[in-house]
Formats: C-alpha cells, structure tokens, sequence
C-alpha cells in the first residue's frame, strides 16, 4: 500500500533494521515511503517515467527481505510501473542472485573501514595530510545537532562549495540539505582561526553499528588537509565508541571492488564515455583515488537491479531523474553554461591580470 510519507514512522523501521549503507537516506526529503502490509519494512522511492527508482533498499528484517521485494514489486506492478533499487549491495543481491528475470548494472565500489583498525591503517601520506592542517591551525570538533541546524557558518560553507560543483545540486542518495534534518546524524566541524572552514555529516546505519560520512564539504580558507581531519576526527570517535563499520560511500564506476561482473552490453560505451569525458561535472577518478588513500579493509560493490525485465535506457534516465529531481538533460544543460561561464571568466581575469 502507498501511503504518504511518514518520516517517524519510516525513521523507526530505519532505526530497527537499516543495514544498507544508505538505509538513512530514505528520509531525506522528497523520498516517497512504502510500508508492508505488516508494517514491518519500509522501502524509500521515487517515481519517475514509470519506474519506482529505490533508494538503496528494502528496510526489513534479513529473513523478510525477499517476501517483501515481492510485495512492493507488486504494489508498483497495479500502478504499471517497474522497479529498479539503485546503490543495492550484498543483501539484496543475493536475493536476486539467481533470478534469471531481473538485471543487474554495477554503479561502482564503496570502501569499507574498521574504525578500531583506523590508526594502524594509515598511510604516510595521510598522515602527511594531517599535519599539514594542524600545521595550518585547523582543529575540529563535534557539534550537538542543536547547534549545528541551519548554523549559518555550515550553511555558508555549504553554499561555498556548492557554487564550485559543475552541475547542480543533486537529491535523492546525495541529498545536500543535510542541515536541517540531523535527529539521529553526526556533525563535525574543522575551524581555523575562529572561523568554520568545513564540515563533515555522518549518517547511522543502524543493522551494522556504524556510519556513513555522506557529506564532506570544504568551504573557503580550507587548508590542504582539512577533509582529511575531518574524516580522521570522525573515526576516532566512532571507533572509541565501539563501531566496527564505517564508510566513506560509493565511489561512482569504480571497479576496486574486483567483481567478475559485467555490466549488460548497451550501457558499457555510455559508462566509459562518461568516465572519460564527464571530468568537467564529476572527477570520477579523482573522487576514488581521495577514498581509496585511506586503505580501507575492503571495498563491496554496488549495484542497481532491475526486478524481473531488463535494465533499459528508460530504467537509466529515471534513475538520473530522481538525482536530477527533473530532466537530467536540462541538469547537464545548466551544467555546460555553469562550466563555460567560469571558464570565461577565467580567461577574463587571466586578461585583466595581463593588461595590469
């Protein structure tokens, strides 16, 4: 049955039984929520063009987790939508595992961390990094939610390094209206001479005691150094409390995760193109290579799955529309005017600097 969203309601089940690393995002805003008939699991989505694209996955208890893929796959089935769960990992995986009807796309690889492992982990060049921001005057501490809701130093931080992304805000799994919804999140903030450079959210994921970093934001007067501060404040304290799990999240087309799996034929050359190409709006590699220092103790793969049909280019542009929140066409549009405005006025200003 769909109902309207009932975030206490969906943040009780998520509290009981969120073991998918983005289990939390299923409360951010704009996320739809399906319940179970027994009330006991609740699935986060959003319709787009006909398909009910899932954060993450099914909220339940392991043993009920098939019974309900069914049960919501037929809920949408009666609205004739299909069902595509993107950034699924092991649990719903093995659901599907060897259902011949459904299709599986691999999105990329998240690092998986020991905080109890964390000091003894680390690399001489994150170490390096470390210093370089104490050396700089950067501190960080833990904020109580509140006092770090809507703080305007977080907000302004926030908005800083928003201006300097080369698309538009993305919703959906990367929510960055984080800030006025921090009930059961974690804030940590990197201050440098009395001012805020930075901030870090973590979110719970309760199944596994442990925590998502969903958000690292840099603002300006960042030292070299200051996310990885952030990250290393967060461990600590998760891992002085007892937490064995942590991640940073996905690394989008990343294959450290070593899998055999093949992604279906059509969408390969729009994968490597995008990583080749798409550096303007999303440094990829760059983006794997920052989680990748941090040597975590494995990496699992991620992936979106298709329930029973294949993963089609309409299955593909509904997904990019729920990050989208709209046309993912037009979001790349305003992407290339952004690019070509600040390449602009870099060549302006290179001029100006000339002529002075």
């Amino acid at each position: 049955m769909t109902v309207p969203p009932e975030p206490s309601r969906a943040r009780r089940l998520v509290l009981a039984h969120g073991w998918n690393a983005t289990a939390y995002q299923i409360l951010n805003p704009g996320i739809d929520h399906w319940f179970s008939a027994a009330g006991d699991a609740v699935v986060g989505y959003v319709r787009r063009h006909r398909v009910r694209v899932v954060a993450g996955a099914p909220v339940s208890a392991e043993e009920r987790l098939p019974a309900v893929v069914e049960e919501f796959a037929a809920a949408a089935r009666r609205q004739g939508d299909r069902v595509c769960y993107i950034g699924a990992e092991a649990r719903l995986e093995r659901v599907y595992r060897e259902d011949s009807r459904s299709d599986f796309v691999l999105l990329g690889s998240q690092p998986v961390f020991d905080p109890e492992l964390w000091e003894a982990r680390r690399r001489a060049s994150v170490r390096a990094n470390l210093n370089r921001a104490r050396n700089k005057g950067v501190t960080v501490d833990e904020w109580p939610a509140e006092k770090a809701a809507a703080h305007p130093a977080l907000t302004g931080c926030l908005a800083f390094w928003l201006a300097r992304r080369g698309l538009p805000p993305m919703h959906f799994l990367v929510e960055p209206d984080t800030l006025s919804r921090l009930e059961d999140r974690r804030v940590f903030v990197a201050i440098r001479s009395g001012v805020v450079v930075g901030f870090l959210v973590a979110s719970p994921v309760p199944a596994r005691d442990g925590w998502l970093i969903e958000q690292i934001i840099r603002g300006e007067g960042a030292a070299n150094g200051t996310a990885d501060l952030l990250i290393d404040r967060t461990m600590r304290a998760v891992a002085a409390e007892g937490s064995r799990y942590a991640t940073l999240g996905m690394a989008p087309l990343s294959h450290r995760a070593g899998t055999a799996f093949s992604n279906p034929p059509w969408i390969r050359p729009l994968i490597a193109w995008a990583r080749a190409h798409g550096r303007r709006f999303y440094n990829f590699d760059g983006l794997d290579a920052f989680k990748a220092k941090f040597d975590p103790v494995r990496w699992d793969p991620v992936f979106a799955i298709a329930h029973g049909g294949r993963f089609s280019p309409r299955m593909l542009y509904a997904m990019l529309a729920a990050f989208a929140q709209g046309s993912p066409i037009l979001a790349v549009a305003r992407g290339v005017v952004k690019a070509a405005g600040t390449e602009l006025s870099g060549l302006t200003g290179g001029e100006r600097s000339r002529r002075a």
